[in-house]
């Protein structure tokens, strides 16, 4: 009995074994490409496309261990290469070349997205994959041209994303053929004409985005039959119908957003359908009339609403006010009344943010604002005091509140609230539109007082006018009229800021105009993945406008800067236009406490960012700037520092000037960024010499009127940092402190030196490949950056003459032996060589005492093409000791005149 149940356990044992066996063995099988076309397919697809062998190792099996690659039964039937990298080569000519697809018979889905195919989408997709395909997902690939009509002929198609790329033309109506489709995006593109009315046949459809195009036209009434849909976008085109009432039968809609268009005339009476919807965007258009009062009744889960900058009239419905889940409200820029609503202490409310700013709301504040975390009162009609619950969090200008700053006219909240029979408060005022005068006898002690003050101000102006004058008549015979200190171009006033705050500005002159809801739309409601950097007056996030185009934004929070930051700049852009600074697109200063300024997108970011960059090949190796592109950038660095220091009247300051602030376009064209900082420039010399003179307290880093470092001394010392930062290829030089850079310039000025080219060698940069004529351009820009750091900012070359000197580099180094290519200094002050190195003795010792272990580091430090000589170029070859090569020329005092030291600098810590 028991050997027959052993033998049982035994065969059933062994069944199994089988049968596992069997399993694991078909597994192993449909994991092997058997399939030779197929397998030679992957490799064309693999070079067309410039595929790296981290992602497809060529000597490994495809299905098994190349990444993205999905088999069945021995055939490829899905390829995903989102995200992937191109090969250096394969970037260089980057194409849409996947002809290689038509072989895959059993292909049923294709994943291409963040992946760059430029160049159209091929028709024969709509024939060769026709019965197989269900995914095609080519999201921001670059793809330019039409939609092919073909795609229409996909019949196992479910899902087609398109979105964010650059296609142009109609909406093909063959797309309403794909009944099975569950989801379209063809959002974020450049497509023109209406919407298919053959998308009304899309009964599967659960997910349908057009946003951000040009569409134009009606929505299509039969839009309410699409009973399936969750997600309709048709926000940012020019849709000009009303909204349809059919959308209240789409009870599954859970996102609808019909933002940014010009939608007119009310809203369907009845909406109740929508009963889970989650967030309903309708701003932005020329909508009107009241709001249905049944609207929100049933959608208690809506979290996020959206009515901005429409024509509503009427009040809002006090359902509004209690939908449990809400999360955002905005109903900003409409005709919007009444008075707020006070709920009892038990309800429940959640809501985050509410705007009611600019409408017509009145009263008095109530309870329902402390239910928020930030609410926008401004712009409405609102009396009497402010509750104390009110913090921070709300904010209340321009309405007729007692007892707070900006806010309406008498005239306005009186004649407000007489037009529609209601009394106004007088702001707390009884009987009365002002204060009480005064008492006569305050007044007139007053007055005595003032005459008092004026002739004593006036004595003491005349003998300070007197002074003044006596002491510029000993100046200016002392030095003559003319002015060489580098610290600007003649008197003007103390520096401040281009204007001071409260001015007013022609904002209609500076770009467009934009809302708080574009430049929520445009950031992603400023996420993190959009944020470049946190910056001195503000933050900095990469945005895309309505019609594609992309765009910097710097948010300006009010609460933690100064008040007038963003006024400022906008002063600054309004006196100043060059192709050096950065563009400024526009505005958005509707909100209260936040402000933003919107720039033109530099594709190639910041000198900081792009001096070293990681390469395409397959490490990860950083790839450095070539010298060409470095001495074209500092040119360009130079020319909008000149104008601003030159050709502005006064003078601007930078103040900012590092890697970070030097803007690059995709040319690598230069754009001066970070101006928040910029002001006028400082008080001229007579000024100072009258404070020296009259022992007035005046550091070097504070002027007559308080700003630090309002010299255009102070510009061009930064700029040398700069220029070492190129030179050297060390990162943060520019963003560095004086102390945090005291030890490393100790070490590095001493290799830079007018008269032996090869001690340069010992600091250039390692990744820099340079040959000889490039190399005595490297050197003529260290010796500029040299000149610029000098500890005296009087002895600063202006930045007229540091441009010139980068645009002529072999100038500053070469010596010219026939008379007439001669370059010759004058004793005149507008030679930009005499004004460049007139100093260089007086800044320290031009052949410094390099340490005997630095001065002896292997040669080829950078990657310079030595020509093979030992004469004139070679660097201690012949047994010369001593450190100097035998290219030591003789000082020329013609080329480097020596200045006239005219006034003794009084040196002071820290005086940069």
């Amino acid at each position: 009995m028991v050997d027959r149940r052993s033998r049982i356990v035994f065969l059933c044992f062994l069944f199994i074994s089988l049968l596992f066996n069997s399993t694991l063995e078909q597994q192993q099988q449909q994991q092997v490409l058997r399939s030779g076309v197929e397998r030679l397919s992957l490799l064309q697809l693999r070079s067309s496309l410039g595929l790296r062998a981290k992602e497809w190792p060529i000597k490994f099996e495809p299905c098994r261990n190349w990444t993205g690659i999905q088999c069945q039964n021995g055939r490829v039937v899905g390829i995903n290469i989102s995200g992937f990298r191109r090969t250096r080569l394969g970037s260089q000519n980057p194409q849409f070349s996947v002809d290689a697809l038509q072989n895959f018979t059993r292909l049923a889905s294709f994943n291409a997205s963040n992946f760059a195919l430029p160049g159209s989408i091929p028709e024969w997709f709509g024939s060769k994959l026709a019965t197989t395909l269900q995914v095609l997902d080519l999201r921001s690939c670059s793809i330019t041209g039409a939609i092919p009509s073909s795609l229409g002929n996909l019949s196992s198609l479910n899902s087609l994303y398109l979105s964010g790329n650059s296609l142009t033309g109609s909406i093909p109506s063959s797309l309403g053929q794909l009944l099975g489709l569950e989801v379209l995006d063809l959002s974020r593109n450049s497509l023109t004409g209406s919407i298919p009315v053959s998308f009304t046949s899309l009964r599967n459809i659960t997910m349908l985005g057009m946003s951000m195009n040009y569409l134009s036209g009606v929505i299509p009434p039969g839009i309410g039959t699409l009973t399936r849909l969750k997600f309709l976008n048709f926000s940012g085109n020019s849709l000009s119908s009303s909204v349809p009432a059919q959308l209240g039968d789409l009870s599954n809609l859970v996102d609808l957003d019909l933002g940014f268009n010009s939608l007119s005339g009310p809203l369907p009476p009845d909406l109740r359908g929508l009963r889970n919807l989650q967030k309903f965007v309708i701003g932005n258009n020329s909508l009107s009339g009241s709001l249905p009062t049944n609207l929100f009744l049933p959608s208690a889960q809506l979290q996020f609403v959206v009515l901005s900058h429409n024509a509503f009239t009427g009040v809002l419905p006090n359902a509004l006010w209690s939908l449990p889940r809400l999360e955002f409200l905005d109903v900003s820029g409409n005709n919007f009344t009444g008075i707020l609503p006070d709920f009892s202490p038990n309800t429940n409310v959640t809501t985050a943010v509410v705007n009611l700013s600019q409408n017509l709301f009145y009263g008095n504040l109530t309870g329902v604002i402390r239910r928020f975390s930030f609410v926008d009162l401004s712009g409405n009609y609102f009396q009497g005091k402010i509750p104390d619950y009110v913090q921070s969090n709300v904010s209340v200008a321009e309405n007729c509140l007692q007892n707070v700053s900006r806010q309406r006219t008498l005239g306005e909240c009186t004649s407000f609230y007489s037009e529609r029979g209601l009394t106004f408060d007088n702001f707390g005022i009884p009987n009365a539109t002002k204060p009480p005068p005064p008492p006569k006898s305050k007044k007139k002690s007053h007055r005595t007082l003032i005459i008092l003050v004026a002739v004593l101000g006036g004595v003491g102006l005349i003998l300070l006018l007197g002074i003044g004058l006596l002491l510029l008549i000993c100046c200016t015979r002392k030095r003559g009229a003319s002015n060489q200190r580098g610290i600007g171009v003649g008197p003007v006033p103390a520096g401040t800021s281009p204007s001071p705050p409260g001015m007013s500005l022609n904002l209609s002159s500076l770009g467009d105009v934009f809302t708080y809801q574009q430049m929520l739309q445009a950031t992603d409601e400023f996420s993190d993945e959009n944020l470049i950097k946190n910056g001195k007056s503000g933050d900095l996030f990469r945005g895309l406008l309505d019609r594609g185009i992309p765009v910097v934004i710097k948010k300006i929070d009010l609460r933690s800067v100064k008040k007038e930051a963003h006024m400022v700049e906008l002063d600054f852009f309004s006196k100043v236009s060059h192709p050096r600074l950065v563009p400024l697109l526009g505005h958005s200063l509707e909100n209260e406490n936040e402000k933003f300024l919107v720039y033109k997108y530099m594709p190639n970011g910041d000198l900081s960012s792009s001096l070293f960059r990681k390469n395409n090949s397959d490490d990860d190796s950083l790839q450095s700037l070539d010298w060409i592109t470095r001495l074209k950038i500092a040119i360009g660095a130079a020319e909008g520092l000149s104008y601003l220091h030159h050709e502005c009247t006064p003078p601007f300051v930078h103040r900012d000037v590092q890697a970070s602030s030097i803007l690059l376009d995709d040319k690598f064209e230069v754009r001066l960024g970070s101006l928040s900082e910029v002001c006028t420039q400082e008080g001229d010399n007579h000024q100072n010499r009258i404070t020296r003179l009259l022992r007035l307290p005046q550091t070097s880093e504070q002027g007559t009127s308080g700003t630090a470092n309002a010299t255009c001394a102070y510009d061009v010392y930064c700029f040398g940092k700069v220029l070492l930062e190129l030179v050297t290829g060390k990162l943060g030089i520019s963003a560095s402190s004086d102390a945090a850079m005291k030890d490393w310039l100790e070490q590095t000025l001493p290799y830079i030196s007018i008269y032996d080219k090869e001690l340069v060698t010992n600091i250039v940069d390692p990744s820099l490949i340079i040959d000889e004529d490039l190399l005595e351009e490297v050197w003529a820009m260290a010796i500029v950056a040299r000149s610029c750091l000098n500890p005296k900012p009087s002895r600063r070359p202006l930045m007229r003459y540091i441009l010139k000197a980068l645009e002529n580099p072999l100038k500053v180094v070469r010596e010219e032996h026939t008379s007439s290519a001669r370059l010759r200094a004058t004793s005149s002050r507008s030679s930009w060589n005499a004004a460049l190195f007139g100093s260089w003795r007086h800044s320290s010792s031009d052949v410094a005492a390099v340490p005997a272990s630095q001065a002896n580091r292997a040669e080829g430090t950078s990657s310079f093409k030595q020509s093979g000589t030992t004469g004139s170029q070679g660097s201690g070859q012949n047994g010369e000791g001593g450190g100097h090569s035998s290219s030591t020329r003789r000082h020329s005092k013609e080329i480097f005149p020596e200045p006239v030291d005219e006034e003794e600098d009084v040196e002071r810590p820290n005086e940069n």
